[in-house]
């Protein structure tokens, strides 16, 4: 019966995060239905342009729908990084994707509030939090969230925020053409829609534990079994009572943070921790790959 269990549990956590996925979509599209098309926003990323050529298209009397040209784009860049990211991270974001041109296509169009900025506000924080929830279960939007990954990835530190700047430039275009109200409420939308995701998703942040401990062997070898991280010894002296103590210096994912503080403290209830965040890692630093 165990063995059966151990089979089965990781096709149920793959529902699971389908289940996720989907619903995530459906959360993302309620936001571009009711939010971003009533405020006549532009998304970042590929919703953003792609709104941005539906609408153009539009001025020159060529219907083309938001959910077929979101499509498209993120499927053309799907192929582009297969053999650069996990291939099951991969999937999941085409299934997001997917789902969320279909949603947009079948969703109706509701108007909340005529208030701009509630709009923005509101509607960012829906966009934010709808992507962070794709991020926590090994999916993203697609389009810049790709590239965006695959830089964190390379470079061992969050990189959402530049995105935003990417962005601009279809703020610009949007603006001359559609008038630079749209696009400036468009930027709190942006920004709202940032901080949310870059709040929910902690893979590619990097936080720095001190440890001073008297037992160094015993510290390092709970760590060891709960992450894949090396750790930094440095005999140091306490500077009240002059007795001998160890330094350990263990750099780690934020994600992981809660695990490896519960397993020093479990290891050795005296230990005295200091967390700091790390802006970037140069040098060797394992990173768990994408699925």
């Amino acid at each position: 019966m165990k063995e059966n269990n151990v089979r089965l549990h990781p096709e149920k956590h793959d529902v699971i995060l389908i289940i996720m996925v989907i619903l995530s979509a459906a959360i993302y599209s309620f936001g571009m239905n009711t939010f971003v098309k009533s405020g006549n926003l532009f998304p970042g990323g590929y919703a953003g342009i792609s709104r941005l050529i539906s609408q153009v298209l539009a001025l020159g009397g060529i219907n083309l729908s938001f959910s077929i040209i979101y499509f498209v784009l993120n499927a053309l860049t799907t192929i582009f990084v297969w053999k650069r990211i996990g291939h099951k991270f991969v999937l999941l974001s085409f299934l997001w994707f997917s789902m969320t041109s279909l949603f947009t296509g079948i969703f109706p169009e509701k108007v909340i509030t005529n208030d701009p900025l509630l709009i923005a506000v509101f509607g960012g924080l829906i966009n934010g939090f709808a992507i962070g929830i794709s991020l926590r279960n090994n999916a993203s939007s697609g389009g810049t969230d790709f590239i965006a990954i695959y830089l964190s990835m390379r470079y061992n530190m969050p990189t959402w925020n530049y995105v935003l700047v990417v962005n601009g430039a279809v703020l610009a275009i949007a603006g001359i053409l559609f008038g630079w109200d749209k696009a400036l409420y468009s930027i709190i939308f942006q920004f709202v829609s940032t901080q949310v995701v870059n709040s929910m998703h902690q893979r590619y942040k990097v936080t720095r534990l001190d440890v001073v401990t008297n037992s160094p062997d015993e510290v390092c070898n709970a760590v060891f079994h709960t992450c894949r991280h090396g750790i930094t010894k440095v005999p140091c002296e306490g500077g009240f009572t002059d007795k001998p103590h160890w330094l350990l210096l263990i750099t780690i994912n934020t994600y992981q943070l809660k695990e490896v503080v519960d397993i020093i403290k479990a290891t050795d209830p005296h230990a005295f921790i200091t967390l700091n965040s790390v802006e970037r890692i140069i040098g060797n630093y394992y990173q768990k790959p994408l699925e």
